[in-house]
């Protein structure tokens, strides 16, 4: 199996793509596309997320605005900017207020150390896989604002319930981040795909590359699904239990802003997963004989389009989920963080750390 190139090598390839050395003009065009990407993801993961569970249940979903109901999602965007902002009497105003912009910063900061190629990328922190797991956090401080300053008792039983997942699998999550750093010696994103790019495409990826990865992915991969209050971990926004969940008393574009904060975790996820295990940025085709496929499909633009069909790629299997799996009950959540994902996390990293050390 071919190693994975040096990290001071691919520094060095790299250096001519920094950002101090393109110009303003060309940096403000090459960003301004990723930009409308990104917001085209997260507007129209709503309108994804309603056409694929109506495929999944043998519906055809929105059809009315536009070809196919593809404007749905702007009509339904219009509708809510001309609603009503209508704040409960008994709520404590501030919270309720600030609750949902807590949630949508939690949400994008991240976005910060996402790398989208060799140059797009906002800050290429040292400990960028640290500080993307960290501001999560930020999300927990949103959601229980808006449960308890909503004065509804499924809010705040909502909000509770939300935040006692997060925080519960934020730990194996965690644990199998810190795989991924350990494979390549650095917690900087931009790095750690770096060490995964090669000629041979995907046999340089983590996943591939390593025995081990196997099992931190799918631990990290399931513990983003209950990060992100998705099936079968929305027991926060139970319908037939708590009525909608932290989000009860909200309409209008506050409504709108945390469906958008929650794609926008949804995206951030999936990004953190190609980035960690499945080579981020860089091209899953290998250079075969004569054919310089890998060569072709790299560099900026083809990195950014790597890792964003990486990323919608995760979250057509999170919407897959949603409509497949039955929800689990509370207790069944807890026992699936504390005594299969932890343990199971705790022995991934020693093996990895076994095999760095005597591979």
């Amino acid at each position: 199996m071919s190693s994975s190139p040096s990290l001071n090598t691919w520094s060095d390839a790299l250096s001519g793509f920094s950002i101090g050395w393109f110009p303003l003009g060309l940096v403000i065009v090459a960003v301004i596309p990723l930009v409308f990407i990104a917001l085209y993801a997260l507007t129209y993961g709503v309108y994804g997320e309603r056409k694929i569970s109506a495929f999944m249940q043998d519906r055809l979903g929105p059809m009315e605005v536009g070809f196919w109901g593809i404007l749905q999602t702007l009509a339904d965007i219009l509708k809510l900017l001309q609603k009503e902002d209508i704040v409960p009497t008994a709520a404590d105003k501030f919270l309720f207020v600030v609750g949902p912009g807590i949630l949508f910063v939690g949400s994008f900061l991240a976005f910060a150390v996402l790398p989208f190629g060799p140059a797009f990328i906002g800050a290429d922190l040292n400990v960028g896989l640290f500080y993307a797991v960290g501001i999560v956090a930020i999300e927990v401080v949103g959601i229980l604002a808006a449960g308890w300053g909503s004065n509804n008792k499924w809010a705040l039983y909502g909000a509770v319930r939300s935040v006692a997942q997060i925080v519960s699998y934020e730990i194996p999550a965690s644990i199998a981040l810190l795989c991924a750093a350990m494979m390549a010696g650095t917690l900087s994103m931009q790095q750690i795909t770096v060490m995964q790019a090669g000629p041979n495409g995907f046999m340089h990826w983590f996943l591939f590359n390593n025995p081990i990865a196997w099992l931190p992915f799918l631990i990290y991969f399931i513990s983003s699904l209950a990060e992100t209050n998705r099936a079968p971990f929305d027991i926060p926004e139970a319908e037939s239990e708590l009525v909608a969940g932290y989000f009860t008393e909200y309409s209008g574009m506050k409504f709108a802003v945390i469906f958008l904060a929650e794609y926008g975790s949804m995206f951030m996820v999936s990004a953190i997963i190609a980035i960690a295990f499945l080579g981020g940025w860089t091209s899953p085709l290998p250079n075969i004989g004569g054919l310089e496929l890998n060569t072709m499909t790299s560099g900026p633009v083809w990195g950014a389009f790597w890792i964003i069909m990486k990323g919608f790629f995760f979250i057509f299997v999170q919407m897959w989920l949603r409509w497949t799996l039955p929800r689990l009950r509370v207790d069944q959540l807890m026992y699936l963080c504390w005594k299969v994902l932890t343990p199971f996390a705790l022995i991934s990293f020693v093996l990895t750390a076994v095999w760095e050390i005597y591979r």
